[in-house]
């Protein structure tokens, strides 16, 4: 039996790339009750139901902005993903105040709803952007996983238990330089904006499986980590382009030469296990003896002064490597 059997689910933004992938495994692979797919676009919802389609497997028009939209949506639900968000770094600089009313005040409607309706898990994903943030995304999904991490508090010892999950880049996504790339190939050049950045970098899959798997550990609060490889963009655009020219274009306003998903500062709380690491909240009165114990293991305490960066980890992936991960091998 896995966590997720007999569970009723809803998953905000459960059209775009992650929600996509999340409905393909959990209808293939776990014995659901029932499968909400909650967002906003009817095209895409219309498009996805074309795709997929089970007796078990529902879609719902809405907007995480709407709270009493979301309270509807949630009757009779126990788990929620809440994969929203706005997540263009330059739309969100343009429109600054619709980045905010979604990824902020959307996070906070899906908090008071999950309370409302008598939800049981929710696990809100975050991004390495939200880590130091330099740019409005990254600050607004910072201020999101705390609102996650904080609304145990609300819910008290027997309520709706919040967790969060953070991760870097994901392959295929929508907001994947990987196009962007293959529609340069055409020209012979690809715009590298600056040849020593880093990112992490996981499939949607490995995304998927990792949510699944934090739900089943989670007791409330956790940000969950997983251990994944890093990347160079030049490697990147060798892999996808190997016989182009690449240009230095320099890097953009709100763009990062790094990403980190563990900062110094929060080492102190990090418990590291072979293939993640678990960022406990500096509060817990909800679970007061808050024990090391995830996934029927011991975590071990990180070293003073530890951090998880893109160009410090100690996995990384290189251009052929990137191919057959991308779909490009022989």
């Amino acid at each position: 039996m896995t966590s997720l059997e007999g569970r009723s689910l809803l998953i905000t933004g459960g059209t775009g790339s992650f929600g996509k992938a999340f409905v393909k495994h959990v209808l293939a692979e776990h014995n659901v009750k029932r499968l909400v797919v909650y967002s906003r676009d009817e095209l895409k919802q219309f498009e996805m139901a074309n795709e997929l389609s089970a007796p078990n497997l529902r879609y719902f028009i809405g907007d995480v902005r709407d709270a009493g939209r979301l309270e509807r949506a949630l009757n009779g639900i126990d788990t929620v993903i809440h994969a929203a968000a706005m997540k263009q770094v330059v739309a969100s600089e343009y429109n600054p105040i619709e980045c905010i009313m979604t990824n902020v005040m959307g996070a906070e409607n899906v908090i008071n709803a999950s309370i409302n309706a008598g939800v049981k898990k929710v696990i809100a994903l975050s991004t390495d952007k939200a880590v130091n943030p330099i740019n409005l995304y990254g600050a607004s999904k910072l201020c999101s996983d705390k609102l996650f991490i904080a609304a145990n508090n609300i819910s008290g010892n027997q309520g709706c238990r919040f967790s969060v999950v953070r991760y870097g880049n994901v392959i295929g996504s929508r907001g994947s330089v990987i196009p962007v790339f293959q529609r340069q190939k055409e020209t012979g050049t690809l715009h590298i904006t600056d040849t020593r950045m880093t990112r992490f970098w996981l499939t949607v899959e490995q995304g998927v499986r990792f949510v699944i798997d934090s739900y089943g550990m989670m007791r409330g609060g956790e940000v969950f980590v997983p251990k994944i490889p890093s990347m160079r963009i030049v490697d990147l655009a060798s892999a996808v382009a190997p016989d182009c020219a690449q240009k230095v274009t320099g890097i953009r306003p709100g763009e990062k030469l790094h990403e980190i998903m563990i900062p110094v500062d929060e080492a102190r709380q990090t418990l590291e296990f072979e293939n993640f690491y678990v960022i406990r909240p500096d509060f817990h009165m909800w679970n007061p003896e808050e024990p090391r114990m995830y996934n029927g293991r011991a975590g071990n305490p990180v070293p003073e002064g530890f951090s998880y960066t893109s160009d410090g980890n100690p996995q990384w992936v290189g251009a052929e490597d990137l191919r057959d991960m991308i779909g490009l091998g022989d």
